[in-house]
């Protein structure tokens, strides 16, 4: 038996939560920017992903007018940075409500790195980060998508099998229903079938087949 819901029958809050529980899970863009007046902020978004190949476009989503959207649209200018399992309590830490004034930098001592190509600081803890100049926003409902044409990226050497970076090295962070986070845990390789290789007798296991 499946239960129904229905988005016009619920408090829009319950239904973003149910989105949130389902939709998992959910990559973390670690995105810091500048203020016009000059503060650095650092903010986890959890609606991130690549939203182009060629140019290279990476999207989040600003749940509200928050301060990343504000710096952005004025400095045209981010970085995606990497949030990885070690660094969880600051991550989280840095999605706190802190006034425009406040540095979430200064106030969980992470250290600022000088970008290549932005003029926005990147997470010198972080393994791997992304310059980003502003491409396009597009407001949907009560929302905002950002969207960022990758300018330069940077990764750490030690987490890199030749130029490509290692999953169990990385250990991105994931953003799950409520307050529960998860990582990677067991990671399966499977390569996509070819239409020339697609067995005859293929078939869709039944539950009970495990």
């Amino acid at each position: 038996m499946r239960k129904n819901f229905d988005p016009g029958e619920l408090p829009s809050r319950d239904f973003y939560r149910l989105l949130t529980a389902v939709v998992v899970p959910r990559p973390i863009a670690w995105v810091s920017s500048r203020s016009a007046e000059g503060v650095d902020n650092l903010a986890p978004h959890s609606f991130f992903t690549v939203a182009s190949v060629n140019p290279p476009i990476v999207q989040f989503t600003s749940v509200g007018e928050k301060d990343s959207l504000r710096n952005i649209r004025t400095r045209g200018e981010f970085v995606v940075n990497l949030a990885p399992a070690g660094l969880i309590a600051e991550v989280n830490a840095t999605g706190t409500n802190f006034p425009p004034d406040v540095s979430e930098f200064d106030a969980t001592g992470l250290t600022r790195e000088t970008g290549r190509t932005v003029g926005v600081p990147r997470v010198a803890e972080s393994p791997v980060a992304l310059e980003c100049r502003l491409h396009t926003t597009l407001p949907i409902g009560d929302c905002v998508l950002v969207f960022g044409e990758v300018t330069h990226a940077v990764v750490d050497s030690d987490i890199l099998d030749g130029s490509h970076p290692r999953i169990d090295l990385l250990e991105p962070l994931a953003r799950l229903g409520l307050d529960e986070w998860g990582t990677t845990g067991s990671v399966t390789e499977l390569k996509r079938i070819r239409r020339a290789d697609w067995p005859g007798g293929f078939r869709r296991k039944n539950r009970s087949e495990g």
